[in-house]
């Protein structure tokens, strides 16, 4: 007689997230309840409450998963090749471009991001810090090759992604959109008017 096969708790996680998301996707996350999602994996809902705490737990998970995609995309910027200021560039307009992409094309995953920036889940203000991060490294590579003046890497990673808040919120970009505003080239004259005031002069 052949053991039976366990599954293992963190594929059981993973099956839930998955499933979960593609309910979210289909029907928006507002009218998934956790009971739909343990009858699509055909086990109860006490079985899902075992791996999270709640559905709000489900949607933090898959947001994490998601955002991540987009620091995935943020470090790949930040390691290409380019000077320091064409890469704090194009690292604006490709998270701008994510967030587009969710607006015009997945309405549903940018309504469940909006609902974890709207409750300050964790995983939010962790994808923040995460893209200050990625930020500051560039600017310190730009700091070390004097290219920048000597400024306080980390103050002014924060200071520039409070100054280009609109186009790194979805909220905000959604605005944008239906303004018609033309967010690239905003995007990018705002990026080198803040970069001006860090590039040595003469």
């Amino acid at each position: 007689m052949n053991p039976q096969v366990r599954t293992k708790p963190n594929d059981t996680r993973s099956r839930i997230m998955d499933t979960a998301e593609a309910l979210f996707r289909r029907l928006g996350f507002a009218k998934t309840a956790v009971a739909d999602i343990a009858a699509e994996l055909k086990m109860s809902p006490a079985n899902v409450y075992r791996f999270f705490a709640s559905k709000n737990a489900i949607i933090e998970a898959i947001c994490q998963r998601v955002l991540g995609e987009l620091e995935d995309r943020a470090w790949a910027v930040a390691r290409s090749r380019g000077s320091a200021a064409e890469r704090i560039e194009r690292l604006v307009l490709e998270i701008l471009d994510y967030h587009k992409e969710n607006c015009l094309t997945d309405q549903r995953v940018n309504d469940m991001v909006l609902a974890a920036i709207e409750l300050s889940w964790g995983a939010i203000r962790a994808h923040k810090e995460h893209i200050r991060m990625v930020l500051e490294s560039i600017l310190r590579e730009g700091i070390e090759a004097r290219e920048f003046e000597l400024v306080d890497p980390r103050e002014t990673s924060r200071l520039f992604l409070l100054s280009l808040v609109h186009f790194c919120h979805p909220v905000l970009v959604a605005q944008y959109l239906q303004d018609q505003e033309d967010l690239e080239g905003d995007a990018r004259r705002i990026v080198r008017f803040l970069l001006r005031a860090i590039t040595p002069r003469g």
